[in-house]
């Protein structure tokens, strides 16, 4: 990665990547020392609902260094999920994490969970919408729904989508938390009522912050994880969503756990995504360079886009601590060096909410 720092001009603002798994969720995990301040004011357990995705292990294990760093080591931290991938599970309990097999959409099952003064919701369903929208619902709204009767009075932090808000001009600063929600399709639609119904459900005794993310990089899934590939394929690139948000899943998940501390009555809501607005053309030029390919595109870019303002997020969470220069730079390298990729795009360019 020499030459890539000589032809950015960044001889010393680019670090390797992680160079395996076991170091990239790490670096995931990482909390930074402000997060453990400011769980000062999230005192007790926490519990993680729905911790067996994508981002839930890595913001399971950051909770409890982040805790262990405090001092707090009495304090658990219990990621509740189906785990479906048991050497996740097992490599949490390893970390200190307690673990929980428990399916949320069955009653009994989170019936029995024990009760925690901090929960953080993860669990949904984003694809497989179009062809299972019963079940996206279930998900969606009916579970979410469910656990905050289950929880209700717990410090909250949920997780929603960018994809509440329609698509706005891609010229100016990206939907804001205050704007009115237009949802396009089932799965924006039934995030609305994930929000919504939280916010019902806990009648107004449960300190609630909402967390409405776009998108995580993680080197094994994201949007620069999909432009890397296609580019590495000769694929060509669909321009038509010409410009992205992309923030690192070690900031998403310190972000969302210091969002704990802002929780409310009513809810406060925060826009979880990088700073700045990315150009897909120019993210895939730049990453063709550094994978030594010749970049294919199709579509020009249309005026308007899937974009969020992160302002309230720096004023109150702080900055991204990984820029998007760096995430590219990273991704090119973890993709050159044949690290695994996790085979779930994101589909971010999707207009029509079909998914």
């Amino acid at each position: 990665m020499a030459e890539v720092r000589r032809r950015r001009g960044e001889s010393n603002a680019l670090s390797f990547a992680p160079g395996d798994e076991v170091a990239l969720e790490d670096a995931l995990s990482a909390p930074d020392d402000g997060l453990a301040k400011a769980l000062e004011a999230c005192p007790g357990d926490f519990i993680v609902l729905g911790a067996g995705g994508k981002m839930g292990p890595t913001l399971s294990r950051m909770a409890r260094r982040a805790l262990n760093a405090a001092g707090r080591n009495t304090d658990r931290v219990i990621a509740v999920s189906r785990w479906t991938d048991e050497s996740a599970r097992a490599s949490l309990e390893s970390f200190g994490v307690h673990t929980i097999r428990a399916d949320l959409a069955d009653r009994d099952s989170l019936a029995s969970l024990p009760d925690a003064p901090n929960v953080v919701f993860m669990a949904g369903q984003k694809f497989g919408t179009h062809s299972d929208p019963g079940g996206t619902w279930l998900l969606n709204a009916v579970v979410p729904y469910r656990c905050a009767e289950r929880f209700r009075g717990a410090r909250t932090v949920v997780f929603s989508t960018g994809n509440v808000y329609p698509l706005v001009p891609a010229s100016g600063p990206g939907s804001r938390e205050g704007d009115t929600l237009m949802p396009t399709g089932e799965y924006a639609s039934s995030c609305v009522a994930r929000e919504r119904l939280y916010e019902l459900a806990s009648e107004g005794s449960t300190p609630l912050a909402i967390v409405r993310l776009n998108y995580a990089v993680d080197l094994r899934y994201g949007v620069l994880v999909d432009l890397a590939l296609r580019v590495l394929a000769n694929e060509p690139v669909d321009l038509t969503m010409g410009w992205v948000n992309a923030i690192w899943q070690g900031d998403a998940n310190r972000m969302a756990l210091a969002a704990l501390a802002h929780a409310g009555t009513p809810p406060v809501v925060f826009n979880v995504t990088g700073t700045e607005h990315l150009s897909v053309r120019a993210q895939a030029t730049e990453l063709a360079a550094l994978l030594d390919r010749s970049p294919k595109f199709v579509g020009e870019e249309a005026a308007t886009a899937l974009l969020s303002d992160a302002s309230r997020m720096i004023e109150k969470l702080g900055k991204p601590s990984t820029s998007a220069s760096r995430l590219l730079a990273w991704t090119a390298e973890w993709i050159s060096g044949g690290g695994r990729v996790l085979a779930k795009p994101t589909h971010f360019e999707v207009r029509d909410g079909t998914f």
